[in-house]
């Protein structure tokens, strides 16, 4: 219980973190590279530990199942589309409107189960979807336009995850697999911008190169903690962890970056925390109170 509740909160907290990563490479690295670059050492990184732990055995089975490929394929295209949404909100100072569409995750993940699992949401949980829709409905009259970006990162996370959740492979095949086959995208990009003589990391000073080098075990490490973490605790206290990493993300934005979170914003992420508040504990007490039943 103890290593499982350190592996997960290192890993939310190094997740917490990314914006100060990201904001590094700003200066010299457009979003859409990074996200290139981050796949391409991901991979790498990935395919070392696997090789290392001598863990390739699955690899032959999956190729003789087309629908898991596909399936895998169109997570990679979500994971893709989420990193490259990420990335921009960061190194454009939306990191506030970033942490917002982590913490209205989990609600866009119940109601995902809804539609497509048929699982059927508790009383607690449609009333939290219910704030958290009515939160988003006053970020919009407040902004004039939709939170784009926190939309974008919560509907793209919410179908990766329920895509993962139903995949037949775990956090560490399944990442090399989408990762490898997101590899002939980003090579195929990067060779082109490198034809075009706009090869970012070749015209990147030597520490940047090595903080883009760094983007594989940076991105494959806190998956790997997590992955450790949630086999060794409660699901509903890995919900409850979760949200320490838009948190430190909104502090960075705000007291780092100086990003605004003027009255009106901050109402709409009030009724958000409260609707977090809700599936949480709603979460906990479900989970708390089964046990003695179980136990009988």
């Amino acid at each position: 219980m103890q290593a499982g509740m350190f592996y997960a909160i290192a890993s939310y907290i190094l997740w917490g973190l990314f914006p100060i990563y990201f904001k590094a490479l700003e200066a010299e690295i457009p979003p859409v590279d990074i996200v290139m670059h981050r796949m391409l050492w991901s991979f790498l990184f990935l395919a070392i530990v696997l090789t290392v732990r001598k863990q390739w055995a699955w690899v032959g089975p999956v190729l003789r199942q087309p629908r898991v490929i596909g399936g895998f394929a169109a997570s990679a295209l979500l994971l893709t589309a989420n990193w490259t949404t990420y990335i921009w909100a960061v190194n454009n100072n939306h990191i506030v409107e970033a942490s917002l569409g982590y913490f209205i995750n989990p609600m866009v993940s119940v109601a995902l189960g809804f539609i497509f699992l048929r699982e059927r949401p508790r009383l607690l949980q449609w009333l939290a979807i219910a704030l958290a829709a009515a939160a988003v409905l006053w970020l919009t009259w407040q902004a004039g336009h939709p939170p784009w970006i926190a939309l974008t990162l919560a509907v793209t996370f919410g179908s990766y995850g329920l895509l993962r959740k139903t995949a037949s492979l775990g956090a560490l095949p399944g990442l090399a697999l989408e990762t490898a086959l997101a590899l002939p995208l980003a090579l195929a990009y990067l060779a082109y911008t490198t034809a075009q003589d706009h090869n970012t990391f070749a015209s990147a000073s030597i520490s940047t190169r090595w903080l883009l080098v760094a983007a594989g075990p940076i991105t494959s490490i806190p998956l790997l903690m997590f992955a450790a973490g949630a086999r060794r605790i409660p699901l509903s206290l890995v919900g409850v962890l979760q949200y320490i990493t838009p948190s430190l993300q909104l502090l960075l934005g705000v007291w780092l970056y100086n990003e605004e979170l003027d009255g009106a914003r901050l109402t709409g992420f009030i009724v958000i925390w409260v609707a977090l508040a809700l599936y949480s504990v709603e979460g906990l007490w479900r989970t708390f109170a089964a046990r003695p039943a179980a136990s009988t």
